[in-house]
């Protein structure tokens, strides 16, 4: 099952990553620029893929890229931004078909050059970004973030992160905020984009049927890189000393409570108890023979849904729940309860087996297309991990019933968070 990457530098800050499979009639090429999150520069990386998207130099709208990828056989150009922990990641992809399905020998070159188009030659005005296409992507960033709270169950998530982490880069919204956007003119986003392209680690990633000979000379005969000192990207902090749990309620015009609690896990991806932990998560929240789905919702009938889940990169585990208003005490005190469980033991064999077949199931599923497998690559070398999808399966099967109880009883609970209806305070 194990796919072989050719890892290779081709200057300072910048690798290509060859992965090579026959498994896809198409190839997928991702360049990956790799930030650190922090305030100062969080909404000027989310608004540039909306402002690149627009057009390039040679292609001056976005109906002329799109034109231009109809001619490469239907070829999907995709730009955007991603949080990966502490970090924050420009990512441009394109997938088109492999050369031996179609009638054009030099496709991936041609894909090439779009990459090279949209990244290193947007279409300017005066030396700097279109004013017309800043404005316009800065009022749709606008709405995106004010759009954020439409989604009640993955706003509850997000704003437990932001209490939780408050005190950290973890704690700040991909998409940036609203109050920076004035701030951003064409001259300062196009200035900081040139830092961006000059000073940031790059991760390039092919994923199909490809020669990585012909790849590395493909990508420096028709990509020149001006690179100057490249940034430093720290790993995430995880600890935390001396934890005040926080309990928060906030309140929104809403017909169902949200309630999130975050832990500290205290167990970094690198440790070997991270394997048992990601078990024992999915044994208390994975699904609906868990802990939490059987004890919470059908047994008690306290919440319409009920999981947990482990945030890796920053060494967190969630426990996110719908319930009614007033059943707010009883759904925490047996989600705590069903933790404590865990950290006791009380979990047997068979729960162990189908926990592993469940996350076994879905590391395969990592290498499905080629975009998850170029994800899962990115994932590798942010962690520094150089294991094998076989060698990850191999570990999750050797994790031990003590190997789960011990990662449990690493827990601290942080922070409960609570979105319930102005309303419910008349029924408390």
């Amino acid at each position: 099952m194990s796919l072989e990457r050719i890892r290779e530098k081709l200057m300072e800050g910048i690798y290509l990553n060859v992965i090579k499979t026959k498994k896809f009639k198409s190839n997928s090429i991702s360049f990956y620029f790799i930030r650190n999150l922090n305030e100062k520069e969080v909404t000027k990386n989310a608004l540039i893929p909306l402002v690149l998207k627009r057009g390039t130099s040679s292609y001056e709208n976005a109906m002329d890229i799109e034109k231009k990828l109809e001619e490469l056989y239907g070829s999907n150009l995709s730009i955007n931004v991603n949080k990966k922990g502490e970090k924050q990641v420009l990512r441009f992809t394109i997938e088109g078909p492999h050369k031996d399905f179609i009638n054009m020998k030099n496709i991936f070159t041609e894909q090439l050059k779009i990459l090279r188009e949209v990244i290193y030659n947007p279409i300017l005005e005066n030396g700097v970004f279109l004013d017309k296409y800043v404005k316009q992507e800065k009022n749709n960033l606008k709405k995106k973030i004010k759009g954020r709270i439409n989604n009640k169950k993955q706003y509850a998530v997000e704003r437990c992160i932001e209490k939780m982490c408050k005190e950290e880069k973890y704690s700040l919204y991909k998409y940036g905020y609203i109050e920076d956007l004035d701030n951003i003119s064409s001259k300062k986003l196009y200035k900081h984009y040139k830092t961006v392209l000059k000073r940031s680690p790059i991760e390039i990633n092919v994923v199909g049927n490809v020669d990585s000979t012909f790849v590395k000379n493909s990508i420096e005969e028709i990509f020149t890189f001006e690179r100057e000192e490249i940034i430093n990207i720290p790993r995430e902090e995880i600890s935390r000393e001396n934890i005040k749990v926080k309990n928060v309620k906030e309140e929104l015009d809403i017909n169902q409570g949200k309630l999130t609690i975050g832990y500290r896990t205290n167990i970094p991806y690198e440790d070997k108890l991270y394997e048992a932990f990601l078990v024992g998560n999915n044994i208390l929240g994975g699904g609906p023979d868990s802990k939490l789905f059987i004890n919470v919702r059908e047994k008690e009938s306290l919440a319409y849904y009920v999981f947990s889940k482990l945030l890796k990169y920053k060494s967190l585990m969630l426990i996110t729940s719908g319930i009614e208003f007033h059943k707010y005490e009883k759904s925490l005190d047996i989600i705590k309860k069903q933790v404590n469980q865990m950290k006791k033991g009380n979990f047997n064999n068979d729960n162990i087996t189908q926990a592993k077949n469940a996350i076994i199931t879905s590391v395969k599923s990592l290498i499905d297309d080629n975009y998850s497998i170029s994800e899962f690559y990115l994932t590798q070398t942010l962690t520094k991990d150089k294991r094998n999808i076989d060698e990850i399966i191999k570990d999750i099967e050797n994790v031990s019933k003590d190997d789960i109880i011990n990662a449990f009883n690493k827990i601290e609970l942080d922070t409960i968070y609570f979105l319930k209806n102005k309303e419910a305070n008349k029924e408390e």
